[in-house]
């Protein structure tokens, strides 16, 4: 009985043996110190959003229109007309042009000037006050941004909106969050808005 006894205690002191310095690699393993460049303000963050889910702080947006669009070319998209002149996209209507945001399938045949190259996940976004393009059958078209984009700034005539009780950015349908890239503030694409 003693014997069978030592013979437990001798192999278990060899299990414990065997089973400690595994488990002090793994803790080593483990305890490598990950940096992170970018932090977020709010954790959760939108996608795709439904139109409905969308509370604007201004209730309804000015519509501003004009009588002429000099240097005007025309953008056809699904059989419709469409103006596009110093980096705007127009609609005619009762003999006025009125200025609107442009919609994905949009193209043009060269970039303006002032635009800004945006990389995010192998692709190259050119932006253009708000609008994305990207290269296309040798002329550029209009996209949604992937979720996660960053940008340095948001466009003029951006607007404050409220989802679940967040605030974000809107502008062109394109929801921002404010962030912090490498100590400066920068906006990530955190959703679309899809209109119902």
């Amino acid at each position: 009985m003693k014997t069978n006894t030592k013979t437990y205690v001798v192999l278990g002191l060899f299990l414990v043996a065997f089973a400690l310095p595994s488990t002090a690699q793994t803790r080593k393993k483990t305890a490598t110190k990950t940096t992170t460049t970018r932090t977020t303000t709010v954790t959760k963050t939108p996608g795709r959003v439904s139109s409905k889910r969308v509370q604007y702080r201004t209730p309804t947006k000015k519509v501003v229109s004009v009588r002429t669009v000099p240097n005007r070319s025309i953008v056809k998209h699904n059989g419709q007309n469409y103006y596009y002149a110093n980096n705007k996209y127009y609609t005619q209507s009762r003999g006025r042009y009125i200025a609107i945001a442009p919609k994905i399938g949009f193209r043009i045949q060269s970039l303006p000037p002032n635009y800004a190259r945006v990389r995010f996940n192998n692709h190259l976004y050119f932006n253009v006050g708000g609008t994305f393009y990207v290269e296309a059958n040798s002329g550029y078209e209009v996209v949604d941004p992937e979720i996660g984009t960053v940008v340095s700034e948001l466009p003029d005539g951006y607007e404050k909106v409220t989802i679940d009780g967040f605030t974000y950015y809107e502008y062109s349908n394109i929801l921002y969050e404010k962030i912090q890239v490498n100590g400066s503030r920068a906006y990530e694409v955190v959703g679309i808005i899809e209109m119902e």
